[in-house]
């Protein structure tokens, strides 16, 4: 066990619990995990391995005697039936009340029995019983009678499965013993990710999928590649969500069947995840769309004649079908999203664009086997923070652009408190801290409108920006944008003719570091820079998750013609960062004359846990390298004083670098078949700097 699930253990004894439990017990059920995590927190929220293995038992004992199978459905109404008294299931149950009779009925989904009566007080106390359903722990009791019309089937107590109670202001008080970085950790594992495979953006992007649980009336869109986990976290993470295919939804369903009156899913639960949202060809009831536009922004539905509010957040799922340059080239990022919700008027009213194309397509070891919170017990404090409001936070340091509209202002405050509920609910927050939440909630509201201003002509441009107390102002681009400026900035007119994009003038010249990187190709089909970006002083720093760079574009023109090239790097130990270093040789060895021979040497600390394997793996490199005319040596500091990384040629080029080669972020090395395996250009990067000096 590490010191941060040490220290969890210690500040939330039995709250927390080991979540790679989960998959240990569930075998066969198909249950959510939060049902999953409720019975573990009762039997093994400890770090005593002996107790976690009791517990884990008498939790299989659960299941196995108790949850209901829908093939094993008529034999447990026989157990019930033989056994003569009550029998505990754990099943989901729906609840309908009898307009002829006035009673409420149950509905068990698997066991298959239903018109069972269910008292009033249950159903008050319970209402989410009648709109879709709850899991539950029940007492069933079987008592035939020859009375043809009546049920024998006897509920005795019906529990949903959730936390009772919990002291929100000891989980203020624990949150101060931790630091920021751990917090994160902490609710990354919480979710079920290892969190030393995500770098802070991607935390960040995690931590919003939570905003519309602990955040009122909050409508978020992610669209990206299949398989990066956008459905789980409204169908697993907590009992106050329900996740719903998009194709589904009808206005009765979701908001009010004016027949009976009986309210939809948005008057009892908190969170509506509409999952596999994008389709352009999905058909939709345009009466859906004008009533969920009313609603995203006033938070209102009509029943008749008299107007409902709710506080349900909307959330919208779905996969893309391009890349990022495609869409922005061809469309737009909303490309995918069907016809009749590609209107400007629908989409301004959502708050946060979240880009699934920059999560990672889920993998076996991004789960976590450390310890986070049951997940009953964060998603009730993430249900009582919706009655706070933390919008103001940043209002003694910064302020908006007075060119932002009020709806980009409400969708960046309500995103920005979103993130400080779930990140600094004891407002323990830095400067510095509370900066970077803004940011990334301007970039998900801008994200938005620059594709508004896409489809519809009549939106203005709006320069996204904040500023601090002395006036000086911060530009917010997304990060699409710096990589592919040139599309990124162009818009879409029609005429009668043809459809025409084009690039405004003022951003005609625009370009990123990455597009100063990627003007040039070789025969080889390898982007090589341009000559105006070769050979020059300068400083480049590349944000987390971007891509399309290369070892090639970053050193290929420097490393030209040398003869001597010395990399000094501490951290060249363990097997990704040796195979860093193979992968700059191979740059090396495009980039000089066949009938050259150059000498690299590394200059490093040696592996204090496998000095052997380490310096096997030179060895190995060393071989291979010396038939393409490389000669590969290594010396190590012994005295471990070395802390700057940089590369160092006999041309006269200093290359500084903040993170040496380790500038990538960790992609699956043993899939042969992956393109970020294969191809340095399709992996995301780690925040980076590096400066080139000439000598």
């Amino acid at each position: 066990m590490n010191e941060l699930d040490k220290k969890i253990n210690k500040v939330f004894a039995g709250l927390v619990v080991r979540k790679d439990l989960v998959k240990a017990v569930k075998g066969n059920a198909i249950v959510p995990t939060y049902v999953l995590e409720y019975l573990l927190g009762q039997y093994c929220a400890t770090d005593d391995e002996e107790t976690i293995q009791n517990g884990i038992e008498m939790v299989k004992n659960i299941l196995r005697d108790h949850y209901v199978h829908r093939n094993e459905a008529g034999l447990i109404k026989s157990v019930i039936k033989e056994k003569g008294r009550k029998h505990k299931v754990i099943d989901k149950i729906a609840v309908e009340l009898n307009d002829k009779t006035g009673a409420y009925e149950a509905e068990f989904s698997n066991l298959g029995i239903k018109k069972i009566l269910v008292d009033s007080g249950t159903v008050k106390a319970h209402p989410k019983l009648l709109v879709g359903g709850v899991w539950c722990l029940a007492d069933v009791e079987y008592d035939f009678s020859e009375d043809a019309s009546q049920v024998p089937w006897t509920l005795s107590t019906l529990k949903p499965i959730q936390l009772s109670h919990f002291d929100y202001d000891s989980y203020i008080e624990a949150r101060k013993k931790f630091s920021t970085d751990e917090w994160i950790d902490l609710l990354i594992q919480s979710m079920g990710f290892n969190p030393e495979l995500f770098g802070k953006r991607n935390k960040m992007m995690q931590l919003s999928r939570l905003i519309p649980y602990c955040e009122r009336n909050y409508n978020i869109i992610e669209l990206g590649p299949k398989g990066t986990g956008k459905s789980h976290i409204y169908s697993e993470f907590s009992p106050h969500g329900i996740l719903i295919s998009g194709g589904e939804v009808t206005v009765p369903k979701l908001f009010v069947n004016n027949a009976n009156g009986k309210l939809g899913l948005v008057g009892y639960w908190n969170v509506v995840a509409f999952d596999e949202f994008a389709g352009q060809a999905k058909k939709v009831d345009k009466a859906l769309v004008d009533i969920m536009k009313n609603y995203m922004a006033n938070k209102s539905f009509s029943r008749g004649i008299e107007t409902l509010g709710a506080e349900a957040s909307m959330v919208f799922v779905g996969n893309t079908a391009h890349p990022v340059p495609y869409m922005l080239k061809h469309s737009d990022l909303f490309e995918e999203v069907p016809a009749k919700y590609h209107d400007s008027a629908f989409l301004d009213r959502l708050h946060f664009y979240l880009p699934g194309w920059e999560i990672d397509i889920i993998r076996g070891e991004m789960f976590s086997d450390g310890y986070g919170f049951v997940v009953d017990y964060i998603s009730e404090i993430l249900r009582s923070l919706r009655n706070d409001d933390y919008s103001d936070r940043y209002a003694p340091h910064f302020t908006l652009s007075n060119e932002i509209s009020t709806r980009d202002r409400d969708g960046i405050n309500k995103t920005f408190s979103g993130l400080m509920k779930v990140m600094f609910p004891h407002d323990g927050a830095t400067v510095k801290e509370i900066e970077e939440v803004l940011r990334f909630a301007i970039e998900g509201r801008k994200r938005v409108k620059d594709q508004l201003m896409r489809i519809d002509s009549t939106y203005q441009e709006t320069k996204f920006y904040y500023e601090d107390k002395e006036g000086k102002k911060y530009p917010v681009t997304t990060l699409e944008e710096d990589e592919y400026p040139n599309y990124y900035h162009r818009s879409i007119e029609i005429d009668s003719d043809n459809e025409e994009l084009y690039i405004p003038e003022d951003r005609a010249d625009v370009k990123s570091n990455s597009d100063k990187l990627m003007e040039s190709k070789d025969t080889a089909g390898s982007v090589v820079p341009e000559e105006v970006f070769g050979l020059k002083e300068q400083h480049l720093a590349f944000q987390e998750n971007q891509k399309g760079v290369t070892y090639d574009k970053l050193f290929g023109e420097y490393l030209k013609g040398a003869s001597e090239i010395t990399i000094t790097d501490p951290y060249v130990r363990i097997f990704f960062q040796i195979r860093n270093m193979m992968e700059f040789v191979e740059t090396i060895i495009k980039y000089k004359a066949v009938e050259d021979v150059v000498t690299l040497h590394l200059i490093t600390i040696a592996d204090d846990r496998n000095p052997e394997g380490q310096v096997d793996f030179f060895t190995q490199i060393q071989q291979s390298a010396m038939p393409a005319g490389v000669t590969f040596t290594w010396e190590f500091d012994t005295n471990e004083t070395i802390h700057a990384r940089s590369i160092v040629t006999d041309t006269g080029w200093k290359i500084s670098l903040d993170r040496g080669l380790d500038i990538y972020q960790q992609y699956d090395m043993n899939n042969a078949f992956s393109l970020s395996n294969r191809l340095q250009q399709y992996r995301g990067c780690k925040g980076f700097e590096v400066t080139y000096i000439k000598l």
